[in-house]
């Protein structure tokens, strides 16, 4: 039975530790100020892809985003 209990709480700690999905936000500047914040609930690895992708840059200046 200790066994049983055992595995299982390790597959519960791994899955839990597999998805761990928070708050985190975007914030996207330009010259300086902040124009733009935005969270969502996601990995870390898929925040900073999202948030990367919120950078542009045009002939007029660069919106540049950092996850916070």
């Amino acid at each position: 039975m200790k066994k049983v209990l055992s595995i299982a709480a390790a597959v519960v700690m791994v899955a839990g530790l597999a998805s761990c999905k928070k708050d985190r936000t975007c914030e996207c500047t330009w010259d300086g100020d902040v124009i733009y914040t935005e969270t969502q609930k996601l990995s870390k690895k898929d925040a900073e892809e999202w948030c990367e992708g919120s950078q542009t840059s045009s002939g007029v200046g660069t919106i540049e985003c950092k996850l916070k």
